[in-house]
């Protein structure tokens, strides 16, 4: 096999795309979102000027803030069609195919479909930017037999969510920490989910069909399940001292722990989760559940001490949401509602400068085969 097809299980290493969106800086731990790093956003602005940036290519002035929210507002009230459509899914059903369906249900109302110019796919955009936090908190409650909570108008976006996700109104720490958590799961450059949006979108797909395929790939625990699968884990533990047991009891039976370990963040610490470390530290002084945050912690640091891996966001992510009370199972789908804002990016810019995604494969078949 020539230099130039070579074979690179995973597709890791190979340069796939060229974007101006974003870009994973590994050597100085810095996330680039289109010039700014991520951490400095999401401790100096929020998760609606973040996602602004990436879908309009600038931090918005205060008169651009407030439009860009109010179109967003408009999308939290979803249509009738969508919402009765809510008791019919099976009692079965996950909460990220309930996402998957919702949002394909959405599409059926889009007047703009086939229209993949760069105006008409942000509008696209921030329609499913707005409308996933209510798919998302509507199904799940019907699904729970509890009544749809309704936007307020007198909080911020990122309030709002969280609001509808927990029934209770959010504290201002509350608040600012899921923000923070928000932007920290909004882009990040080309992982299977982004790549998968891609590849669809390449077909001359529309919008709603790639983010449909993006909530299939980040379904997989392998890429956005391991929230879920971290806090099952810390709650199986109970204790700082649980932890270092069942880790350990993992370890020997060389299970994978989740949380751990990064594609991309192979011998450094992924810089969200220190954002994450940071904000859980704060809500469990707050809560007085400093217990939880030591489990984190003690679990950190036997894994650095015993396979050298360093969590990533989900590690830290994971026992925030627990804190916020947030239901486990909406962990995944939140990383979408939050993710949706790069992925509008990513699919504007794949149909503004479209080639179609068509690899080649490495074939280990026999040949020669003849019927006789």
């Amino acid at each position: 096999m020539s230099a130039e097809n070579e074979y690179s299980p995973g597709l890791e290493g190979i340069i796939a795309a060229e974007t101006s969106i974003s870009y994973l800086d590994v050597e100085q731990e810095q996330i680039v979102i289109r010039g700014y790093d991520l951490i400095e956003l999401a401790e100096n602005r929020h998760f609606l000027d973040v996602a602004h940036l990436l879908l309009y290519g600038s931090l918005p002035k205060a008169a651009e803030k407030e439009s860009f929210q109010d179109l967003l507002y408009q999308q939290l009230e979803l249509p009738e069609a969508l919402t009765s459509s809510f008791s019919l899914f099976p009692a079965s059903m996950s909460a990220m195919d309930m996402l998957r369906t919702g949002i394909s249900l959405l599409g059926g109302s889009e007047k703009h479909m086939h229209d993949h110019s760069a105006e008409a796919n942000q509008e696209k955009a921030v329609k499913l930017l707005g409308a996933i936090p209510a798919i998302m908190s509507g199904s799940y409650r019907t699904q729970q037999q509890e009544p749809l909570i309704s936007p307020d108008s007198s909080m911020s976006f990122s309030a709002n969510m969280l609001h509808m996700l927990t029934g209770k109104t959010p504290t201002a720490l509350e608040t600012e920490v899921f923000d923070q958590s928000l932007v920290a799961y909004i882009e990040h450059e080309m992982p299977n989910s982004t790549f998968a949006a891609r590849v669809i979108a390449s077909t001359q797909a529309d919008m709603y069909g790639a983010f449909t395929g993006a909530v299939a790939s980040l379904k997989g625990p392998l890429h956005g399940g391991a929230n879920e699968a971290v806090m099952h884990l810390l709650l199986e533990a109970g204790t700082p001292d649980g932890v270092e047991r069942l880790f350990r009891e993992k370890l020997a039976n060389k299970e994978r722990i989740m949380g751990f370990g990064h594609r991309v963040y192979m011998k450094k610490m992924d810089p969200r989760a220190q954002l994450m470390k940071k904000s859980l530290h704060r809500l469990a002084e707050k809560q007085d559940r400093m217990d939880l945050y030591d489990m984190c912690v003690r679990g950190e640091e036997l894994i650095a001490e015993e396979k050298g891996l360093h969590p990533n966001l989900d590690y830290y992510a994971a026992p925030v949401y627990y804190l916020l009370g947030i239901p486990i199972d909406l962990y995944t789908p939140i990383f979408f509602a939050s993710r949706a804002a790069g992925l509008g990016a990513h699919v504007i810019e794949q149909h503004s400068n479209n080639r179609l995604f068509r690899p080649r494969v490495n074939y280990t078949g026999p040949r020669g085969i003849t019927l006789t």
